[in-house]
């Protein structure tokens, strides 16, 4: 098989379509793919062409992403799929190696993803760098703690979500610096969250939303569907399904999550996405009601090693050299020695004996501050010369809060 690898335009996008509607089995309406093309950058987009037939996929999002320390360019690798007929055959490494080298040339050190299969990404060099929580939440059994946070200046405002955007936003705009993995949202995607045809409702009724305010102006948003149903015995069983949720402050938070927890006629709470390290872990009086689940969230990929690692900065001093194992990027594949401190960071190729050897996917895994290096050293994925140097190297990467993206790209 001869593939030709070119941007896609918009002459091309019917098949785009078709493509990815046969990878992932679904048929999107034509809402969704009018919403989809409004978040395409089509000089970003990659083909895999067998002839006249496009057989593969892939496209990049152009992002400002917080990083430990601040907010850099990132590469949001999106829309990958191959025809069924067509894998196994090398379509999906020749456009993720294609993708990889033009991410380098826009001059992105990082690229991140969010993947449909676990096992798929790791092969191409990303590491599992961020996991989210899912939470199934009877209302009968949402008590908080007694010293649960309260401020009696805060109101509560029901919108809908064309009149609550601008609140949507300034919230999310203040927030947005911090916690790794947030990432600046465009109005296009906006525009696509708060979207309400039916083909977005999934069945799960209209969006709602409610935004919490002071005299200083909002302090918070959640937004979330309610599927109203009643049992054979005539008791409400309606479930709320929590899109999103974002306070600026502990009593807002909690005042927000109070509401969606005490709708009338609901039942429970389902919300997907939530940081591990949520709040509300710790407002519930019985935690084990949460009867949450555990799923990785945003993969990532240091696309060149040395400018990522200066980019961020580190939670403690470290002067290591890591020897970095990476065969599809080779200007990765060499010993560099880390120097980080409260100045900021520098890394430098080295001719020096290595502290610690590790494959790409592992600083990946590393880089957003929630997954701890000795944890991968333990699994036998990183290899220590240097008594200590892991967990130096370890230390310093860490990072609080968790990192979490929050919103599918």
């Amino acid at each position: 098989m001869t593939l030709s690898l070119r941007p896609m335009t918009e002459t091309d996008w019917p098949a785009w379509t078709g493509v990815g509607g046969e990878a992932f089995g679904n048929a999107p309406s034509p809402h969704r793919l009018e919403l989809f093309k409004n978040l395409t950058e089509f000089d970003r987009s990659l083909g895999a062409f067998e002839g006249d037939l496009l057989v593969g996929v892939t496209a990049v999002c152009s992002f400002t992403m917080t990083v430990p320390g601040g907010p850099i360019p990132v590469a949001g690798v999106t829309s990958v799929g191959v025809l069924p007929s067509h894998r196994r055959r090398g379509v999906l490494s020749a456009l993720m190696a294609r993708q990889l080298h033009d991410v380098r040339e826009r001059g992105e050190a990082v690229a991140a993803l969010y993947a449909s299969e676990a096992a798929i990404y790791r092969r191409f060099g990303y590491g599992r760098a961020a996991d989210n929580l899912f939470f199934d939440i009877p209302t009968h059994s949402s008590a908080f703690v007694k010293n649960a946070p309260a401020d009696p200046a805060l109101r509560l405002r029901v919108v809908t979500p064309a009149e609550g955007r601008p609140a949507f936003e300034k919230t999310f705009e203040s927030l947005l610096d911090s916690r790794p993995g947030l990432y600046a949202r465009t109005p296009a995607r906006w525009n696509t969250l708060l979207s309400d045809h039916e083909a977005d409702q999934g069945g799960a009724g209209p969006l709602r939303a409610v935004v919490v305010e002071d005299g200083r102006g909002p302090r918070g948003y959640a937004l979330f569907r309610i599927t109203m149903n009643f049992t054979p015995h005539d008791l409400p069983d309606g479930e709320l399904r929590l899109e999103e949720l974002f306070g600026l402050d502990p009593a807002a938070y909690a005042l927000l999550w109070r509401h969606v927890l005490d709708r009338d006629l609901v039942a429970r709470v389902r919300a997907e996405q939530r940081p591990v390290d949520d709040p509300l872990i710790h407002l519930l009086a019985e935690p084990r009601r949460l009867n949450a689940g555990w799923l990785d969230e945003l993969w990532i990929r240091l696309v060149d090693v040395e400018r990522a690692l200066a980019a961020r900065r580190y939670s403690a001093p470290a002067d290591v050299v890591i020897e970095v194992e990476d065969p599809l990027c080779p200007w990765n594949a060499r010993r560099w020695r880390l120097s980080a401190g409260a100045s900021g960071a520098r890394c430098v190729p080295s001719g020096d004996p290595a502290d610690l050897r590790l494959p790409v996917t592992a600083l990946g895994a590393a880089y957003l501050g929630g997954r701890p290096l000795t944890a991968l050293l333990a699994a036998g994925m990183v290899h220590e010369t240097r008594a200590g140097a892991v967990r130096e190297l370890s230390t310093a990467m860490s990072w609080e809060p968790a990192p979490w993206a929050g919103l599918v790209f």
